[in-house]
């Protein structure tokens, strides 16, 4: 009789939580600016989020991409250089896994900024991706100013990306994965050298599709 009424109690559980996963919404991260505005003659305070402020990078193709490549859907963003020693292969091992799930997803875009441009052409950005397998739209790399996508990468995607003689390779950057919404708020973070950090994306991105259902 325990032995039922435990089992009971255990899917009673799994019901009562099964909804609350589904109804699970990703935090908004950033420092939010407080905004009053009057709503039926009371004053009402809202937080609005950072967004990652409008850009123009060239990609693979040579093609110019800009934030209006991703308008009305979700993307990850990350920082990378295509002669990198250490965490970079590894982060291309794992952002592989994502573009795999989602490369035929119209909604999400992946986009793998360069932090060396100089090196990273679009013709060399190019024969990375096609060793890399990518087919399609859904991921692009991009190069450009160097100082625009440093600024852009440290004071909006809130990573690490700079040069720096005594790292190897001569940069550094953050291995971290950024899940951005349509808005282009940031809405996760993911350490992209790892399987759990990647999996959790991959999860995640599946509950961001879900709030615009």
């Amino acid at each position: 009789m325990k032995a039922v009424t435990k089992l009971f109690m255990t899917m009673s559980m799994a019901i009562v939580a099964f909804p609350a996963c589904q109804t699970r919404k990703l935090p908004y991260m950033g420092e939010p600016e407080k905004i009053v505005k009057t709503v039926g003659g009371k004053e009402v305070e809202e937080l609005n989020y950072p967004a990652i402020p409008p850009f123009a990078f060239t990609n693979q193709d040579n093609r110019t991409v800009t934030e209006l490549d991703f308008k009305d859907k979700i993307y990850v963003a990350d920082f990378f250089f295509t002669t990198c020693p250490t965490i970079c292969p590894i982060m291309k091992k794992n952002m592989l896994k994502v573009y795999e799930v989602f490369k035929d997803n119209a909604q999400l875009r992946i986009l793998s900024h360069s932090i060396d441009p100089e090196h990273d052409t679009p013709e060399v950005l190019k024969r990375y991706s096609n060793d890399l397998g990518v087919s399609n739209a859904t991921w692009q790399f991009v190069t450009g100013d160097r100082e625009k996508i440093y600024e852009i990468g440290q004071k909006h995607y809130l990573i690490t990306a700079a040069e720096d003689a005594k790292s190897p390779g001569g940069f550094l950057h953050s291995g971290h994965f950024v899940l951005m919404d349509k808005d282009r708020h940031i809405r996760g973070m993911y350490d992209g050298t790892t399987d759990a950090g990647t999996y959790d994306l991959i999860r995640d991105i599946r509950t961001l599709l879900k709030e615009y259902e």
